[in-house]
């Protein structure tokens, strides 16, 4: 099957990519390889427990198109070992990236406020459901890449899985009361969105995911119409704990004043890692990849 579902492809408009943002993450190191239990239940299928390697770049920043190669070639390898093997491992991307705007299928561009050919930021056009939305720091996207053939074959379980992640995440970890409406995909506390949901599905392997607004500048957002919403705005979880004189942080009550943009990512963070493991039972393979090598593959694919 190919599908694709969700909020916010032809070629890329974005500049070429030696232009684009490289961040801390893409300084030259060591290729490193390790794993370790994870404390979470995994899932057992025919006496088998369900694995998933994460790679986990929450503290970085790293450029879109790279992460999209990175994606693709995953899936690539993914149907590969489905077809040798008859499974696959799943996988789970956890990262930030710079400043960047991408459109989904439906996107249109008259929910651009700008001219495409003079843009605040690179833009691309991807195989994702859904309209046009913003990433940049402090937003934290997760990219899971997982046979849906060994969890549940039903795309609308899947977004809505998803969302449920993020919900059990605020409540948890902030004491926020989030929710779905009726209608749209993503995340909402009253009128604001604070997560939005794009998803791929090929042959019932999928990839791209969902963004998390954290301590994410929202000014961006005000030159598109994201996910070709008019009537609601965006939020972040920063925005939400500010109006608030408390929130919930590993079961002990914290003085609002006291998280800065640091704790408020590795709080979210951890229990996003934490909730999306319980409601997929997964069982984490911890893993790290270098950058060079990433880079080093990006580039040699664009000379090809």
């Amino acid at each position: 099957m190919d599908g694709y579902c969700g909020d916010c492809t032809l070629p890329s408009t974005a500049s070429a990519y030696s232009s684009l943002p490289l961040g801390p993450y893409f300084k030259q190191h060591k290729p490193l390889l390790y794993s370790k239990p994870s404390k979470f239940n995994s899932l057992v299928i025919n006496g088998h427990r369900r694995i998933c390697d994460l790679f986990d770049l929450h503290q970085e920043q790293v450029p879109y198109e790279v992460a999209w190669f990175w994606q693709k070639e995953i899936v690539r390898e993914k149907k590969a070992q489905i077809e040798k093997e008859g499974d696959c491992t799943d996988t789970l991307i956890i990262l930030q990236h710079p400043s960047v705007y991408t459109l989904g299928t439906a996107s249109t561009e008259g929910n651009l406020k700008f001219d495409m050919k003079n843009a605040p930021f690179n833009i691309y056009r991807t195989e994702r459901g859904g309209e046009v939305t913003y990433h940049g720091p402090g937003q934290l996207v997760m990219y899971p890449i997982i046979n849906l053939r060994r969890h549940k074959m039903d795309l609308h379980w899947y977004l809505r899985t998803l969302e449920e992640v993020v919900i059990r995440v605020l409540s948890s970890a902030f004491s926020i009361q989030a929710s779905r409406l009726e209608g749209l995909t993503g995340v909402w506390v009253g009128n604001e969105k604070l997560a939005a949901v794009g998803i791929r599905v090929s042959h019932w392997i999928t990839y791209h995911g969902l963004a998390l607004n954290v301590t994410t500048d929202l000014s961006p957002f005000k030159w598109i119409v994201p996910c070709g919403i008019h009537d609601r705005q965006v939020g972040s979880i920063k925005g939400l704990v500010r109006e608030g004189k408390q929130c919930i942080i590993d079961h002990g009550t914290t003085d609002l004043h006291q998280l800065d943009d640091a704790s408020l990512i590795h709080t979210t963070h951890k229990s996003l890692i934490e909730e999306f493991s319980q409601a997929f039972q997964l069982e984490y393979c911890y893993k790290s990849i270098s950058a060079a090598l990433l880079y080093e593959s990006k580039q040699s694919s664009l000379t090809k």
